[in-house]
C-alpha cells in the first residue's frame, strides 16, 4: 500500500495571498508524501490519467491500495462534499461516518472518577451511488465531561452524511456515569458509557459489535456499537468504574473494592483503511494497515498514586494516574469518536474529560498504477522520475529487482527530550538535541555542515530499517533520542537537555548536542554534536552542538543543536532558541528536519524550537513543547514549577529513493 499525498487548501494556481483563509497548496510530508499542486497527480511514471469523480470538500488525500489509486476527502469539521462531474471509474463512493465520543463523568472529593464515555457509532459503506450534487456533512462534537461534584458526562454529537438527500447518521457515544450528583449508570449512546461502582453499563444504539478485521461493511441500520462496562459491584468507594464501550468491544468492568480498585479499560474501536495508510493525527494506528476509530474511554479509580487504565484503540482516552498529571483523564482523540477518560480521586475541582469529535471520510477510485516499484517497504510514492519509500516506523526495505543497484537516502535519528528541572528553585532545563541528519540528496539551506554523502549500493534482498524513537520528557531528567539505521548508515539520536532536577545541568552529546540547564549553583555546558549518543565517540557529520546557559538563577536554559546550526545560549531574559534544522525536497515538498529544542526560562521568554519544528522551552507551569514527529527534532526544556516537565523529542525518519 503506497501513499501519494494530501493537499490542504486551494491548489497553488488558484490560491491568493490575501490571508483570507483560502490557503495555497499547503502540504505535510508525513501524511502527504506526494501531491502535484494542480490536483493532477498523474505526471508521475506508471500512473494512468486521472479519471475519477470531480469533487471538492474536506482535506484531500491520495494513496495507492494494491494497483488502484484512490482519492479520499477527509472531513473533521462540517462542510459539503460537492461532486461536479462523474468519472470513468464510475459514480460510486465508499464512506465512513463516525459520531462524537461521549464525555467521562465528573468526580466528587476523594471518590474515584466515573466511567469513560463510549466511542461514537461507526457506519462504513461501499459502492454507494454518488450523483453530481452537493452533499452536506455535519460533524458531531465530542461530549462534554461531567462537572466537579459528580455529574454524568454528556452524549457525543451526531455526525451525518446526507448523500443524495438520504442521510447516513451516526449518533454520539454515551456519557460516563458519575459518583454523586449524576446517575451512577452509564449513559446510552452509539456505544454505551461506563458506570461507577454499583451502576449499570450504558446500553448501545449499534446493531452489534464490530467483529474485528479490516474494512468490514457495517450493518445497514444502526452500524457498530457496544455496551459500556459496569462498575464493580462492591459497595466501597474504592471500587473501580467501568470503561466506555467501543465500536469493536465492550467496556471492561471496574476493579474490585478498596483502594486501589483500578478502573476498567475502554472498549476497542474498529479498523478501516479508507483514509489511507499515513494519516497523521487522524485515527490511531495499529499493528496492521488501517486506522482505529470509535474507541471507548477508560474508567477511573480511587488510588491517588495508582496507574490509570487504557482507553480503547480508536481514540479512547486513558483514565488518570497519580501525580504529576494532576489526576486528569485524557480527552478522546480528535476526529476519532473516542470516549473521554475518567479523572481519579483526591483531586478537587477536576472535571471529566471530553470525548473526541467525529469524522466523515469519502473515497473513490481515480486511477490505476501500471508501473511497479523495484523494492518493497514503507509508504511508496512517485515524484520527479523517482520511486520514494518513506519509513516513519521501523520495517524492512527489500530489493526485488536486480536492476536496482544503488539508492539515495535520508536518515534522521530520534530527537532527545529537553532537560527536566524538578522543583529546584530558579532552575531551567536545556533544550533536547535533534537527531543526527545524514543524506545523499541535494541539501536545502542550513549551512555547510553536515555534508551530502554518496548513494548507498544495493543488491537483491532485505535491508533492515530502524526508525529512532524520540526521547520522553520528564519532570527531573532527560531521555536521549535513539539512532535511525539503514544499511551502513547510522544517524545518531539527539543528546538530552541539561537537567538540573537530575543533578546534571550539562547537555548530552549526540547527533546534535543538548542545551545546558541553569541552576543557582552554576550551569552546565552544551552537549557536542557528531557523537555516538551519550558518549564522546566521534560519529560522521550530522549535527551541531548545544549552547550554554547562564550562571545565575535569572538565566534561561541553553538551546540545543540542530542539523542546520548550533543552539543559542540562554540570557538573563530568555531561554536560548534551538538550532535550525535542514530542508529536503525529495518528495516534491520542501520539508525541514532535525530542529533543536529551546531552553526553558522560568517567568521569562522561553527559547523557541529550531525552524518551528523543535519544541519550545517551558515557562512557569507550562510544559516544554515536543519536537515534531517524524522529523527527529528535539523537545523543549522544562522549568522548575511543580507542574512543568520537559518536552518529548520527535521520532526520526528514513527515506529511500531511486529512479523509477
Amino acid at each position: 500500500m503506497g501513499y501519494l499525498g494530501r493537499r490542504i487548501g486551494k491548489s497553488q494556481d488558484t490560491a491568493t495571498d490575501s490571508g483570507s483563509g483560502g490557503g495555497g497548496g499547503l502540504l505535510d510530508l508525513f501524511t502527504n508524501g506526494y501531491f502535484q499542486r494542480q490536483g493532477n497527480i498523474y505526471n508521475a511514471p506508471g500512473l494512468a490519467p486521472a479519471q475519477g469523480l470531480t469533487a471538492t470538500g474536506g482535506v484531500i488525500s491520495d494513496y495507492i491500495d494494491g494497483s488502484d489509486v484512490y482519492r479520499a476527502h477527509i472531513f473533521t469539521s462540517s462542510g459539503t462534499f460537492d461532486v461536479t462531474a462523474p468519472g470513468n471509474f464510475g459514480d460510486t463512493v465508499d464512506f465512513l461516518v463516525v459520531g462524537g465520543g461521549g464525555g467521562s463523568g465528573g468526580m466528587n472529593g476523594d471518590y474515584h472518577g466515573a466511567g469513560g464515555g463510549g466511542g461514537g457509532l461507526l457506519h462504513y459503506k461501499t459502492g454507494v451511488t454518488c450523483p453530481v450534487a452537493t452533499h452536506p456533512i455535519t460533524i458531531g462534537s465530542g461530549g462534554v465531561g461531567g462537572t466537579n461534584g459528580g455529574t454524568r458526562g454528556s452524549l457525543g454529537g451526531t455526525t451525518t452524511f446526507a448523500l443524495s438527500g438520504t442521510p447516513t447518521t451516526s449518533p454520539g457515544g454515551g456519557g460516563g456515569g458519575a459518583f454523586s450528583a449524576g446517575p451512577a449508570d452509564g449513559g446510552a449512546g452509539a456505544s454505551g458509557g461506563g458506570a461507577r461502582y454499583g451502576g449499570a453499563a450504558g446500553p448501545r444504539d449499534g446493531s452489534s459489535g464490530h467483529p474485528g478485521g479490516l474494512d468490514i461493511v457495517s450493518p445497514p441500520d444502526n452500524g457498530w456499537g457496544n455496551v459500556g462496562g459496569p462498575g464493580n459491584p462492591g459497595a466501597g468507594g474504592g471500587s473501580g468504574a467501568g470503561g466506555g464501550g467501543g465500536a469493536g468491544g465492550a467496556g471492561a468492568v471496574g476493579g474490585g473494592d478498596g483502594t486501589p480498585g483500578v478502573g476498567g479499560a475502554g472498549g476497542i474501536g474498529a479498523r478501516y483503511f479508507i483514509a489511507g495508510p499515513l494519516n497523521n493525527g487522524i485515527g490511531e494506528s495499529g499493528p496492521n494497515p488501517g486506522r482505529y476509530f470509535g474507541g471507548g474511554g477508560a474508567g477511573g479509580h480511587r488510588d491517588p498514586n495508582g496507574a490509570g487504565a487504557s482507553g480503547g484503540a480508536g481514540g479512547g482516552g486513558d483514565s488518570a494516574g497519580g501525580p504529576p498529571n494532576n489526576r486528569v483523564g485524557e480527552a478522546g482523540q480528535f476526529a476519532t469518536g473516542g470516549g473521554g477518560g475518567a479523572p481519579t480521586a483526591y483531586s478537587p475541582n477536576v472535571l471529566g474529560a471530553n470525548g473526541g469529535s467525529g469524522i466523515v471520510v469519502v473515497r473513490y477510485q481515480i486511477g490505476q498504477l501500471t508501473a511497479t516499484a523495484k523494492a518493497t517497504g514503507g509508504a511508496i510514492s512517485y515524484y520527479d522520475g523517482k520511486t520514494i519509500h518513506v519509513f516513519t516506523s521501523s520495517g524492512t526495505f527489500t530489493v526485488t529487482d536486480a536492476s536496482l543497484t544503488s539508492a539515495d537516502f535520508l536518515v534522521v535519528g530520534g530527537g532527545a527530550s529537553g532537560g527536566g528541572a524538578a522543583a529546584w528553585s530558579s532552575t531551567d532545563g536545556g533544550g533536547g538535541g535533534a537527531g543526527g541528519y545524514r543524506s545523499s540528496f541535494p541539501e536545502g539551506p542550513g549551512g555547510p555542515s553536515p555534508t551530502s554523502e554518496s548513494a548507498i549500493p544495493l543488491s537483491p534482498g532485505p535491508y533492515s530499517v530502524t526508525v529512532g524513537a524520540g526521547g520522553a520528557g520528564s519532570r527531573s531528567n532527560y531521555t536521549n533520542g535513539t539512532p535511525s539505521i539503514f544499511s551502513s548508515i547510522t544517524s545518531q539520536g539527539g543528546g538530552g537537555g541539561g537537567s538540573p532536577g537530575g543533578g546534571n545541568p550539562s547537555g548530552i552529546n549526540g547527533g546534535s548536542g543538548g542545551g545546558a540547564g541553569d541552576t543557582p549553583f552554576g550551569s552546565g555546558v552544551g552537549g557536542t554534536g557528531n557523537r555516538v549518543v551519550g558518549t564522546t565517540t566521534p560519529a560522521p557529520n550530522q549535527g551541531y552542538p548545544g549552547a550554554a546557559a547562564g550562571n545565575s538563577p535569572i538565566y534561561g536554559g541553553g538551546g540545543a543543536g540542530g542539523a542546520g546550526g548550533a543552539g543559542t545560549a540562554g540570557s538573563p531574559t530568555a531561554g536560548g532558541p534551538g538550532g535550525a534544522g535542514k530542508a529536503n525536497s525529495v518528495t516534491g515538498v520542501s520539508i525541514t528536519y532535525a530542529g533543536g529544542g529551546g531552553g526553558a526560562a522560568e517567568g521569562a521568554t522561553v527559547g523557541s524550537g529550531g525552524s518551528g519544528i523543535g519544541g519550545d522551552g517551558s515557562s512557569d507551569a507550562s510544559q516544554g513543547g515536543s519536537g515534531k514527529m517524524s522529523t527527529g527534532s528535539g523537545g523543549g526544556g522544562g522549568s522548575c514549577n511543580d507542574s512543568s516537565s520537559s518536552g518529548n523529542g520527535g521520532s526520526g525518519i528514513v527515506i529511500i529513493a531511486y529512479p523509477s
